[in-house]
């Protein structure tokens, strides 16, 4: 079997969405408190640049993948109005579900489905806008799913990418320190799952940085890439537009 990695670890490419799986069955009760706590807050803001870039207007179609509990879904509902559509997906029923339930107690209802982004089940050219935040980086075939999100969206349709990057190089001790000491005792103590954070750290130091990834965009189809570096390069959103 084909290998990738999971983390630092080589494992075989069934076994790693398997424990990407895991990761998420395991943290989704405390997915949000446990964003609020690790970020100390900053991933509100990081999503709500996102969606000021978006620029989303009435009626407009969005389709956001790994939505996860809803964020991005729930700001994009509010842009594109009654005559518009969100639809809300996620790989995890477990996430899905968390986010499905919020939106409704909040009284947002939308399309909501269980998605494999390398294996979108819509049609060509069906959304103005696509988005994936925090979750390119568990996808084992990048590149696939990057051509499937192109495939989608309309010409002139945009993808946004929010995902953490490549850290600014004075930050990178302290980030480092953060990430392997910190995070999976903050996870062991509030989720009760130190192994989980740990995965999240090494995932993103197997992520591609910002320009692997604006050049694999670009070979998804993007005619054009912008990067936006947040946080010093801690987490950076990527805009394609497709030509």
């Amino acid at each position: 079997m084909t290998q990738t990695h999971f983390g630092y670890q080589t494992v075989d490419e069934q076994e790693k969405a398997q424990r990407v799986r895991g990761v998420f069955d395991s943290v989704a009760s405390k997915y949000d408190v446990m964003n609020d706590l690790m970020s100390m807050g900053m991933h509100r803001a990081w999503k709500a640049y996102t969606v000021a870039v978006a620029d989303l207007r009435e009626g407009g179609r969005v389709l956001d993948i790994a939505g996860g509990t809803g964020d991005l879904a729930r700001a994009f509902a509010r842009k594109v109005g009654r005559t518009g559509v969100v639809v809300h997906t996620d790989i995890n029923e477990a996430m899905l579900r968390q986010g499905r339930d919020r939106l409704l107690d909040e009284g947002v209802v939308l399309p909501t489905s269980i998605c494999d982004a390398e294996r979108l089940p819509f049609r060509d050219a069906s959304f103005d806008l696509v988005s994936v935040a925090f979750g390119l980086r568990n996808m084992t075939h990048k590149d696939g799913a990057l051509a499937e999100m192109n495939r989608v969206l309309r010409p002139g349709g945009r993808l946004l990418v929010l995902e953490f990057s490549k850290v600014a190089a004075p930050l990178q001790k302290a980030y480092d320190w953060y990430s392997f000491s910190v995070l999976p005792r903050l996870g062991q103590w509030v989720a009760g799952d130190a192994e989980s954070y740990r995965y999240l750290a090494e995932s993103i130091r197997m992520h591609p940085d910002q320009q692997t990834l604006k050049a694999m965009m670009k070979a998804a189809g993007f005619g054009h890439v912008d990067v936006h570096n947040l946080t010093g390069g801690v987490v950076a959103l990527h805009v394609g537009i497709k030509c």
